[in-house]
């Protein structure tokens, strides 16, 4: 069910939506001395990290600016504003996102986009296997949850880490702080508990959005899938980690039966 993006020239063209959602970050259109507010068609870059430009531009506009705004993901938005926002990403525009977008606005685009996925962050072929890890217990909860990553293909995997890492500074700025001076700096009151709430249900997808029962979760289901995200947020740096052991074996078994394959691999590292 799921497309690496080495297969983005074998697309269709009515597969725009897949296109579009596969739009990648290339690293000299990340740079900041870039003019303001310019706005142009980006390419694709198929070799190096496989983020979605709207993902990273989100998720590095929140880390700048909405760190400390309590509530972040639980406030309201302006449904207009991104609207607009969102057709600007759609269309391949490089979208500029500085201190004058809200806070409230780019939270609620990044969520959109998690939840409209052709296909969702965790492919719902794996639905069912990650829900299970959530019986586990201990060390071997976190291995099966390492060796169900390793299944995601490249996109999938580059992208969900991208957002777990800024979960995880996001729920770091949850309690309240002091400064040099004394004064209480408020936090943003999103423990890892409540963003595992609010995004578990657009990464851990059973049905697609708008078929029937979509929306409709047991509590059984809802409680598993808070539990897996809340593991995942919380031990994201270990089990996105190969040890150089597998590293070593897996490139073995690569030289034997797919050597064309290891120049591949070595690029992408």
């Amino acid at each position: 069910g799921a497309m690496s993006v080495d297969s983005i020239t074998d697309l269709s063209d009515n597969a725009s939506e897949l296109l579009e959602a596969l739009q990648l970050s290339h690293p000299h259109e990340l740079d900041p001395c870039r003019s303001r507010g310019k706005k142009k068609q980006l390419s694709l870059n198929p070799i190096t990290w496989q983020v979605p430009r709207i993902v990273d531009r989100c998720c590095t506009h929140l880390e700048t600016h909405g760190l400390r705004t309590v509530g972040i993901f639980r406030v309201g938005s302006s449904k207009k504003r991104v609207q607009q926002l969102r057709e600007e990403f759609d269309q391949g525009l490089d979208v500029f996102l500085d201190e004058h977008q809200s806070v409230h606005d780019v939270a609620a685009l990044l969520k959109e986009f998690l939840r409209d996925m052709p296909n969702s962050l965790i492919p719902r072929e794996l639905y069912g296997a990650f829900l299970s890890t959530a019986s586990l217990q201990g060390q071997a909860q976190l291995d099966t949850l390492q060796l169900l990553l390793f299944l995601l293909p490249p996109c999938h995997s580059d992208t969900l880490l991208r957002l777990l890492r800024f979960l995880a500074q996001v729920a770091r700025h949850a309690e309240s702080s002091w400064d040099p001076e004394g004064r209480q700096i408020p936090g943003n009151k999103m423990t890892v508990s409540n963003l595992a709430t609010v995004f578990g249900p657009n990464i851990l997808q059973k049905e697609k959005p708008g078929e029937k029962d979509a929306g409709a979760l047991n509590f059984e289901d809802s409680a598993a899938i808070i539990l897996v995200l809340q593991r995942l947020i919380e031990h994201h740096h270990s089990l996105f980690m190969v040890s150089p052991e597998m590293q070593c074996d897996v490139l073995r078994r690569l030289f034997q039966t797919d050597p064309d394959v290891i120049e591949y691999l070595l690029r992408r590292k």
